[in-house]
């Protein structure tokens, strides 16, 4: 039976990657655990508190030699999988080691490190994808910089932009989450060994030796204080996943939206199949906008439970540490398959330009209504102008004359006015300005990927 549509063979393949999948597979947990317990045997060792062939002793075991189905049943008894894990593997070793394996350690210790180890897999896989899409987006915005669109406000024709202007916004949007990859990753790179109340005790006057030592075998660093129960480092990492989604939602539904039949601006890239209608042959709906948007909408639930494991009463809480379990393998391959489907689209999106200028020309002129009452405005005063404009822009909404023919045939306007008023309706301008915004969102972008390649 399944629990999560992203372990579903059905729906998993839409919501979550393969490589993804993989990381957090059971396989890949008892992988994790492994390099965390040769690790701890290599530490010990070197202060003298584990035999020197025990590392070797683990290395030498594989994930495939557990029962997955006899270890599950056992962790519904034992409450963690760290139990009949670490019997399970002592049952492995040889005899006159197998009390010497995973001394001092307690099971969160184990399963915190080999999440730590699996977030970091699965960071690597975000990290390239993030990469490709925002060099695709800014190859789209500097081809597009000077591509004339209509900008809309609470869905209605506003005044002229770019498109170029709005894939340079999408990769703004998901450039700012990128570059706090970095610190993030910093962040969460680190050890879990600090036996079952915090303080180590098991191994004396070693803990601080055996502590950097385990730290360097795994690459990671380690916390002063114990992190049993401070879980902000699992709720950062699940609010950077939701943060995430939401700036690919932002470049998801805009896409659906100039994707529609009214607009047709834009359209997913096609494939046999792809997007396609049980009933209308017709359809091609947009599927990587709908994977991306419903992935965001199921992420604000999952950051909810990582902030209430947050309250964890004591030195180890019953079911707050637990429940992350639940949840962060679930945003990571959400945050998988939102990525695989905005790289989709950065890469191959179609843009109408035709389309852009029809849609640009639909109202008349009425876009350029704000500019003309400001061409009024110092002779004729802001309210009078504004007045002028508003009434000529009602009688282009009855009759569909353009507005600026209206304006030339208004009487109470001084013909003086005309060559100011045709300035209104030049499109050049509005095309500068968006061009310039785009400009320098590439050059931010741009610098900031280079002070991230230096951290």
């Amino acid at each position: 039976m399944t629990f999560s549509a992203l372990d579903s063979e059905l729906t998993g393949p839409l919501f979550a990657t393969a490589e993804m999948a993989a990381v957090f597979s059971d396989r890949a947990r008892l992988a994790a655990m492994l390099r965390v317990e040769e690790a701890l045997a290599r530490a010990e060792a070197a202060s003298g508190l584990a035999p020197k062939g025990l590392a070797a002793a683990i290395r030498r075991v594989s994930p495939d030699d557990f029962d997955l189905a006899a270890l599950g049943a056992a962790t519904a008894s034992a409450g963690v999988p760290a139990i009949p894990f670490v019997k399970a593997l002592e049952a492995k070793l040889p005899e006159r080691l197998r009390g010497h394996l995973h001394f001092g350690a307690t099971s969160q210790d184990l399963l915190d490190t080999a999440l730590v180890l699996q977030i970091g897999d699965a960071l690597d896989l975000i990290e390239a994808d993030l990469a490709a899409i925002v060099a695709s987006l800014s190859k789209m915005a500097r081809a597009h910089r000077k591509t004339p669109q209509i900008g809309r406000t609470y869905g209605q024709h506003a005044a002229p932009i770019t498109f170029g202007y709005t894939a340079a916004v999408w990769l703004a949007g998901i450039a700012e989450v990128a570059a706090d990859l970095p610190r993030l990753r910093d962040r969460l790179a680190v050890i879990s060994l600090d036996g079952p109340v915090g303080t180590l005790r098991a191994l004396s006057n070693s803990g601080v030796a055996v502590r950097h030592a385990f730290a360097e075998q795994l690459n990671v660093t380690g916390p002063a204080a114990p992190w049993h129960t401070l879980r902000a480092r699992p709720a950062e990492a699940g609010a950077w996943l939701a943060i995430l989604l939401g700036a690919l939602a932002k470049m998801a539904a805009d896409v659906a939206f100039l994707a529609s039949t009214e607009v047709g601006e834009a359209a997913e890239p096609s494939a046999p199949g792809r997007g396609a209608s049980s009933a209308m042959p017709h359809k091609q709906n947009p599927v990587s906008s709908t994977v991306i948007l419903a992935s965001h909408a199921a992420a604000a639930g999952h950051l909810v439970t990582l902030v209430n494991a947050m309250a964890a009463p004591g030195q180890r809480p019953a079911g707050a540490w637990h429940s992350e379990w639940l949840v962060l393998p679930q945003l990571f391959g959400l945050a998988s398959g939102a990525l695989r489907e905005a790289r989709r689209l950065a890469e191959g999106l179609l843009v109408d330009r035709k389309r852009m200028r029809a849609n640009l020309e639909m109202t008349r002129g009425l876009i350029f209504a704000g500019a003309a009452a400001g061409c009024l405005s110092p002779k004729l005063g802001r309210d009078t102008a504004h007045r002028l404009v508003e009434k000529a822009s009602n009688i282009v909404r009855a009759t569909g004359r353009p507005l600026n023919e209206v304006l030339v045939a208004d009487a109470s306007i001084p013909a003086a006015l005309n060559r100011d008023l045709s300035a209104a309706f030049d499109l050049a301008p509005a095309i500068a300005a968006a061009a310039a915004v785009t400009d320098r969102i590439l050059s931010e972008v741009k610098a900031g990927a280079r002070r991230t390649r230096k951290r």
